[in-house]
């Protein structure tokens, strides 16, 4: 019988169960926080998403650590809290709507797939935990970033 310790670190880092999916976990991860950001942007900010992202980002990084010795895989499918941090960093950045939405989601799959420096060095980081969340922090910011300037330039 599993402790509710491993439990709880299982649930975090699948968040919810969305990992569990057995096509584009990652994707489905994306997809799955996309209304809980909108409920904290909407209702306290971008400041608001920001302190969810960190927050998320420490106990994503010990789920995933927890989620990595349960499985014995150093970046296991499952796991996407990572992909959570990483589309919450990008949205941070954006006004509410659902074309900054779009425009993050879609950008930060692009970034989060491609792996762009420094994410695919931080993907190879000693810690295997923090390897995982790393680069989708990374890709976060990419695509922050793109999607402002998208925004502002472009539409």
């Amino acid at each position: 019988m599993m402790d509710v310790r491993r439990t709880f670190a299982i649930v975090v880092a699948t968040f919810f169960g969305a990992g569990k999916f057995r096509y584009a976990s990652g994707t489905t991860g994306s997809l799955a926080v996309l209304p809980v950001i909108w409920m904290i942007h909407s209702t306290f900010g971008n400041s608001a998403v920001v302190v969810f992202a960190v927050l998320l980002f420490f106990l994503g990084t010990w789920a995933s650590r927890i989620y990595i010795e349960i499985s014995g895989d150093k970046d296991p499918k499952p796991v996407v809290i990572d992909e959570v941090v990483g589309q919450a960093i990008a949205i941070s950045f954006l006004p509410v709507s659902a074309v900054a939405y779009i425009a993050a989601f879609f950008l930060f799959r692009f970034f989060d797939v491609t792996k762009v420096w420094p994410a695919n060095w931080a993907e190879r980081h000693p810690n295997q935990a923090l390897a995982v969340m790393l680069d989708d922090v990374i890709a976060g910011l990419y695509a922050g970033g793109v999607s402002v300037l998208i925004l502002e330039f472009l539409l």
